[in-house]
This record gives structure tokens, sequence and C-alpha cells, in this order.
């Protein structure tokens, strides 16, 4: 039986965390009904997370990171899948729960796949992965909350990261004045290149959050969660809506019903892991569309297997901006 390398997370009694780089085969794998061979991976924060050991991300040991994968079917059980359809997986507790995409082989469930969309390769949809999928669901989410440019700018937190990136790029491009928050604005030029018309030092979103602050966008990406969300809500301009899908700074939500109640403000929560296949298919859609394959090159890094584990660790110090595709196969 054929083996394959793939990365393993452990812990032992005491519940210290190691890694290691193992050889399996697919009787190794867990349960599923359609085996895929991993192409292309991508690591995200939450990646990030599970190979650091920093949160505890990872719920069952041990287990293989890689909450994202693009490949091709190997064998199916499923009717909606045949050996040699290129496929996409974002989420569903894979690299959590469920052996990840940090492996030659992976076995899923068919319900969690759908098919690579037209017009992007493998390596596009990871340098998507879960971060752009997830850019995507929030654009939607004020859209369909009937939010338009016409109506005022929008805010980006986390903007250097890779929701914040392919938020800013995909809002840019449909016609926003898109407002980048960071942490570091010595980047204010790459983030110009993507499409931001301002830069705001996050330092101005930190402080003590007030009931109601001065108007100043419509819309509003929200990475980050805590104080800075809570100032991005009291800033934003009547029947607008801020779409919220971190929690790089913590996940508290130390607010009031001001922005709520007294200017009729939307929090729109986004859940990117267990989305129907229909709004799934319709997001990585929209992608395919709208998203501009120059700038996703721009920002987006390849790497090889053998530099996982150090890119994850970088990304949780806040070292890595933009995207990073792995070269699985």
């Amino acid at each position: 039986m054929e083996q394959f390398k793939a990365i393993l997370v452990e812990r032992d009694a005491e519940k210290r965390q190691s890694l290691r780089v193992a050889d399996l085969t697919e009787a190794d794998l867990m349960e599923g009904d359609v085996v895929v061979r991993v192409a292309h991976s991508t690591v995200n924060y939450k990646d990030g997370l599970a190979i650091t050991g920093k949160l505890p991300v990872v719920r069952r040991w041990p287990m293989i990171p890689g909450i994202d994968l693009a490949g091709t079917v190997v064998s199916s059980q499923d009717p909606e899948f045949s050996p040699g359809d290129e496929v996409v997986l974002n989420g569903w507790g894979v690299g959590e729960v469920h052996y990840g995409a940090y492996a030659g082989l992976a076995r899923v469930k068919g319900d969690w796949l759908i098919h690579k969309p037209e017009g992007l390769s493998g390596a596009d949809c990871m340098a998507v992965g879960t971060a752009g999928y997830t850019a995507m669901l929030c654009v939607l989410a004020l859209e369909r909350h009937g939010l338009t440019p016409a109506m005022g700018p929008v805010v980006v937190s986390g903007a250097n990261g890779g929701v914040g990136t392919v938020a800013i790029t995909l809002l840019a491009r449909l016609g926003w004045h898109v407002i980048a928050v960071t942490g570091r604005t010595s980047e204010a030029e790459f983030l110009a290149s993507l499409g931001a018309a301002e830069v705001l030092d996050r330092a101005e979103l930190s402080g003590e959050p007030k009931l109601l602050g001065k108007e100043r966008w419509i819309a509003g990406v929200d990475t980050v969660g805590s104080k800075v969300l809570a100032n991005m809500l009291a800033m934003t301009t009547g029947e607008g809506a801020v779409a919220a899908c971190g929690n790089a700074m913590g996940m508290d939500l130390t607010t009031s019903v001001a922005p709520f109640i007294l200017r009729g403000v939307s929090l729109l929560g986004i859940n990117s892991v267990t989305v129907p296949r229909d709004r799934r298919v319709a997001a990585w859609a929209r992608l395919a569309a709208d998203l501009d394959r120059d700038k996703l090159a721009a920002l987006t890094t390849r790497i090889g297997f053998d530099e996982i584990v150090q890119t994850a660790t970088d990304i949780v110090e806040g070292k890595v901006r933009g995207r990073v595709v792995v070269d699985i196969g």
C-alpha cells in the first residue's frame, strides 16, 4: 500500500504537545467516503494555532493539521464525485477533529467537498483558502444587508492577514472606498497596492470603546474582535453593518446597545466552517468572478511541505502577510 508523509500533532499524558512527520498509508486515515490526493493546501491563522498549540484548536489526538485542501479524487463512494475529479475542501472540522490536509492523502466525507470552481486552479483555490473564502462570505453578508459602495466607506481590520488582504482586494474591485486597519502601518504601500484607499493604525481602535463614536463608515469586516470590533461598531453609520469573522485580539466584546438601538447598526456573524454546499458553491463562484488574479498572486507566497511548521509559527507571531500556498504533492 502506498506510503505518504503527514504532519502529526500529538500530546502526551501531561498534555504536552509535540510534532513529527510520519509515514502513513491509506489504512491509517479516518472514516469518510471520498479519498483525495492532496496537491495543495495553505496555512491559515487557525492552522498556526493548531501547530503551535497557542490555543486549543485541535480537539482529537493525534491529529493531522490543515483545514484547507485542493486535490484530485482517488476513489469515491459518493455519487457526486468520481476518480479524477478536482475538488476543494474548507473547514468542517478537518485539521481539528478529522485528519487534515498536511498529508499526501485525505479521506473525508463527500458532503464536505465541492468541485473545483471553473477558472481557478487548485493553487489559486488555496491562495484563497478558508481566509479568502471567509472574506467572500463577509462581502456577501454585507450585500444581503443591502449595503453598496455609494453609501460610504468600508473598514477592514486585520488588514495584513489572510482574510483582510482578500477582503480589501474584493471590496476595492467592487468599487468600495476601503479603510484598512493594521498594527503594521509600515505595510501601507502594500495595502494600497491591494486597493486600500486609507490605512488606519489599529491603535486608534484599540482603546476603551465609547458608547457611540463619530460615524466613519457604513460597513465593516472584522477579523480581530474585542475592543477593535467594539470601536468599529461605535463608529458605524446609521443602518450600517459589520461582518465579524475572527478573534485575533480576543473573544470578548465589551460594548453597549447604543449602536444597535440608536443607529440601527447590525452585527453580522460569519461562520465559515459548516456552510451548506449551495452557499459554498455560490461564494466560490463569486470568488472566481470577482477576485483580481494579479492581486491574488501579489499577496501570495508559495512554500513546500517542509516549510509548513515554521510558517505556522510565523503566522501566529504576526510575521506573515497575505496568503500562503503549500505545495503538498
